[in-house]
């Protein structure tokens, strides 16, 4: 068993002021694999103190420089990719192909993401001709509070620090206490890539200790989130005290259209999306709408490809699924499958207990409501879980109304082999992103919501102006 009760604080490991040990629970196995402290308000302190003091000296290296730092963090990470894709499939049951083919590599992808979204930021520059001697300077916002959640680990770690270190901020960062290990892992790279001490200070802890003492304390001009809307709307009310920004990237509830011209394949890539990390991805596709026309065989093909989804132990190759993070998530996801079947949704795939021949583990049966209608609780509410709903509609307008028609707004998607009504559609949608036809967004693309799925905007340029203050000055000298 693993134990690490320290926090990586001004460059070294530093013992927790008073230890509160947590266990970390493999969810494939329900048994214990590690054990942490949780921080309290002297770790936090520390940590603020640290990163407050490097950053002085970290905001005046040039860009260039900052960039090189980042770059020799990817060094060190070639030499610990497995570290990283074991510490994910242990802490929150990522299979291994998952753990190591998608959810490791995500870390790099950030990195490279915010290296070349750099080389496009205006750091310094002219307003413009009308205004020869007005002059605008992006700096960084200053110590950044960072809050990642469990259900990729570090591909919210990696979207959030680089972007801040190449911004020029300094952070403490709180990985989620169910997903600690790649957090340490990270810490331990930065360590080895000679990160100047202080820069990225690292403390486990808890959404109501640590969090909230991030959220609260007067030297963190910025927090960070990613989590759920709830959480969200605790973290902004926390942080209103010192008029702190705050970047929240939040719950999704994604409507997938698919019209009656979609491509054969639309309805098993979506019911695969779906059910991708075990349906614990904000941005899942987890409603289906499907133009009436091709309903019925939807269902059907929706049925056939979640019937073929296999479950299995984290530690085997794979394209099977995994389970959820904990006993408490898979409870609830649980509770939701009985609402939908309460609530008269026609239940066509899965269903509530654990899969055909597992006794261990909490492992959810993919699922599938049929002739749902969007004012049900499963159409509403974020289940967080491999759950899908689909719901049958007459027209555009109609797709139209019904995707729109929830507190959420995070990705939507279309599909159809029609142009014009995909750039229609990608126009009326109310999200922060939209994809169709199944081509994911570009690297460098702008991740985040709007409406309840927070404001935020993650990767590319925007990622890290995210961490920039613009600084308007007069009569700059130009000789």
């Amino acid at each position: 068993m693993i134990t690490h009760r320290d926090f990586y604080i001004n460059g070294a490991w530093t013992p927790p002021a008073v230890a509160r040990d947590y266990p970390v629970i493999d969810p494939a196995t329900e048994e214990q694999v590690a054990v942490i402290s949780l921080g309290d308000q002297a770790d936090t302190d520390a940590a603020v103190a640290a990163a407050k003091a490097a950053f002085p000296a970290w905001a005046a290296l040039s860009v260039a420089e900052r960039v090189a730092h980042v770059q020799n963090v990817m060094t060190v990470y070639e030499t610990r990719a497995h570290d990283m894709g074991e510490a994910i499939r242990m802490e929150m049951g990522a299979p291994h192909d998952l753990a190591h083919g998608s959810q490791a590599p995500s870390m790099p992808w950030a990195l490279e993401d915010a290296v070349a979204a750099s080389k496009q930021i205006h750091w310094d520059r002219p307003l413009g001709d009308h205004a020869p001697t007005d002059r605008i300077l992006m700096e960084p916002i200053g110590v950044v509070g960072m809050i990642t959640p469990w259900n990729w680990p570090i591909s919210q770690i990696g979207l959030k620090v680089f972007p801040a270190m190449i911004a020029g901020c300094t952070m403490v960062l709180k990985p989620s206490e169910e997903a600690p290990l790649s957090g340490i892992v990270f810490a331990e790279i930065l360590h080895e890539a000679g990160i100047p001490a202080g820069v990225v200070n690292v403390i486990n802890g808890d959404g109501a200790g640590v969090g909230t003492q991030l959220s609260t304390h007067e030297d963190v001009a910025m927090i960070s989130f990613t989590g759920s809307t709830r959480a969200g709307r605790l973290i902004s009310k926390a942080a209103a005290e010192t008029l702190k920004r705050v970047g929240l990237e939040l719950g999704g509830k994604g409507a997938n259209v698919i019209f009656a011209d979609a491509d054969d394949k639309a309805v098993v890539r979506g019911v695969r999306h779906c059910m991708n990390n075990s349906g614990q991805s904000c941005n899942a596709p987890t409603r289906m709408l499907v133009e009436r026309s091709r309903y019925d065989a939807a269902v059907a093909q929706a049925v056939e490809t979640a019937n073929s989804i296999k479950v299995g132990p984290t530690t085997e190759a794979g394209k099977h699924m995994g389970p959820v993070v904990n006993k408490s998530q898979w409870e609830k996801i649980q509770g939701m499958i009985q609402v939908g079947i309460d609530e008269g949704a026609k239940l066509v795939a899965g269903g509530t207990g654990l899969p055909e021949g597992v006794n261990r583990g909490f492992y959810v049966r993919p699922t599938i409501f049929a002739d749902v209608t969007n004012d049900m609780r499963v159409a509403q509410e974020e289940i967080f879980g491999p759950v899908l709903v689909m719901i049958p509609f007459e027209d555009e307008a109609d797709a139209v109304r019904i995707a729109n028609d929830t507190p959420y707004g995070l990705t939507d998607y279309v599909q159809s082999t029609d142009g014009a009504k995909r750039n229609r559609m990608a126009r009326a949608l109310k999200a922060g992103m939209i994809e169709m036809n199944g081509e994911s967004r570009g690297a460098g693309s702008p991740f985040g919501g709007v409406k309840l799925s927070g404001r935020a905007r993650e990767g590319g340029v925007w990622g890290i102006e995210e961490y920039l203050e613009s600084k308007a000055i007069s009569a700059w000298s130009i000789d």
